[in-house]
């Protein structure tokens, strides 16, 4: 779901902001700013090929791309400490409408990638199952993002105090 910007944005004509999404065990927001040196030493040691750099020149996590797996990989990586080591984060998956299975569309891919079971269908009617994740099971790992095969899979963030970007 993607953060509704405050009144201050709305003036500027900033209508809505995404949330960056940080390796796992990325220092908060400002800090991780100033202490990542830009090296690529997160990048390039990524096993999932997931973590891109941004406008900004600053890794952030692409889970349309594959799953994470919380390996550690990157945080070892890190020199400047600007990821630590961390087996999770605070992402949760959200299902959008988009999802074929909303649609009358048997779709079951999303809940076959979860390997932490988080998500199971409450049958409709009309031959249309809504899409449920337990986000006690979650681990916004994005397995089930990457497969989905409309795109329906978005995430929010559960503890907000990460930086923003516009739309």
């Amino acid at each position: 779901m993607p953060h509704r910007s405050g009144r201050r944005s709305f003036l500027r004509g900033q209508f809505c902001h995404s949330t960056i999404k940080r390796p796992p065990g990325a220092v908060d927001a400002e800090v991780f700013a100033k202490q990542c040196t830009k090296c690529n030493a997160c990048i390039d040691a990524c096993p999932e090929l997931i973590i891109l750099r941004d406008e900004d020149g600053l890794p952030q996590v692409d889970l349309r791309r594959g799953a994470c797996t919380f390996c550690g990989v990157c945080a070892r990586a890190c020199k400047p400490q600007a990821i630590l080591p961390a087996s999770g984060w605070d992402w949760r998956a959200h299902v959008t409408n988009a999802c074929l299975s909303l649609q009358g569309v048997t779709c079951r891919t999303c809940e076959d990638q979860c390997d932490n079971q988080a998500i199971s269908f409450k049958l409709m009617a009309g031959g249309k199952s809504e899409p449920q994740i337990n986000n006690k099971l979650c681990n916004g790992c994005g397995a089930c993002a990457a497969a989905c095969p409309t795109g329906a899979v978005s995430f929010y963030e559960t503890q907000q105090h990460s930086e923003e970007k516009p739309c």
